[in-house]
Order: structure tokens, then C-alpha cells, then sequence
């Protein structure tokens, strides 16, 4: 396994992990860091991997961050008209 497929499962495992404690803010502030450090390292597992396993480590992180996607796709729309 490639280092690129080691570090998304960990940053999976990472992300599982904070979703299992309590949050005040809905863990905002939690997503806003696993989306800073999700974005390069997708890039990598692309540069690394090739876009057939890039899409699906892409996928799986979109499961993951689930509202953040569903946030983005709304505002997209609205600002499409």
C-alpha cells in the first residue's frame, strides 16, 4: 500500500474518531481541519494512485464530510440562479 493510501485511512480513522465525541459547535471547527488536510493530501493519493482510486478515496471522504458537500452543492445552486 502506498504512502498516500496509508495516510487517507488515517486521516479516516482520525476524522471516525472525532466524530464519536460530543460538540457544541456540531464539529464545525473539526471539518474546517479535516478539509484543510484532506484537500492536499487528495492530491496526492491522485498524483500517487491515478484517478480511479483518487475518485474513490474522494468519495469516501465526501461520505464522511457529508454536510459540508450537501452546504456547498446549496450554495452553488443558488448562486447558479
Amino acid at each position: 500500500m502506498s504512502l498516500s493510501l496509508i495516510l487517507a485511512c488515517f486521516w479516516a480513522v482520525v476524522a471516525q474518531m472525532i466524530a464519536l465525541f460530543p460538540s457544541r459547535h456540531h464539529h464545525w471547527p473539526a471539518a474546517y481541519g479535516l478539509i484543510a488536510v484532506g484537500i492536499p493530501l487528495l492530491g496526492y493519493v491522485f498524483f500517487e494512485n491515478g484517478p480511479v482510486v483518487g475518485v474513490l478515496v474522494l468519495a469516501g471522504a465526501m461520505s464522511i464530510l457529508r454536510w459540508p458537500v450537501i452546504y456547498l452543492t446549496r450554495w452553488l445552486r443558488r448562486m447558479r440562479g
